[in-house]
């Protein structure tokens, strides 16, 4: 097998077990979360009145961490396109930007949704 085509699939090895890693972890700490808070608040109505109540600061927190992530995104976007100055790349990014600002409302409209 070629030598740079071995190094490909052996770092896509290693990022894809990264990537799973990172999953596992964080969605880890997602249950035990709600267990903890479950078990704290004695039920799982309990733990449901609570997060209800509490809407108002996750959208505060969700809102923080759109504007943490758009920050980032200009940063990056700027040094793409500063290394790569041609159509396709700022049509790229475009489409993802689209991609991105769409998948954001959609989540959000069904938690507004879910709330009543």
């Amino acid at each position: 097998m070629n030598p740079a085509r071995r190094r490909v699939r052996e770092g896509f090895g290693r990022r894809t077990a990264k990537a799973l890693l990172w999953t596992s972890v964080l969605l880890a700490a997602a249950i035990a979360a709600n267990l903890i808070g479950i078990y704290r608040l004695g039920s799982i109505e309990g733990w449901a009145r609570w997060l209800a109540g509490a809407s108002w600061y996750f959208l505060l927190w969700r809102l923080c961490l759109y504007a943490v992530t758009a920050a980032g995104w200009r940063w990056m976007r700027r040094r793409l396109l500063a290394r790569e100055p041609d159509g396709a790349s700022r049509r790229r990014l475009v489409r993802a930007e689209i991609a991105g600002v769409l998948a954001i409302a959609a989540l959000e409209c069904s938690l507004l949704l879910q709330v009543g």
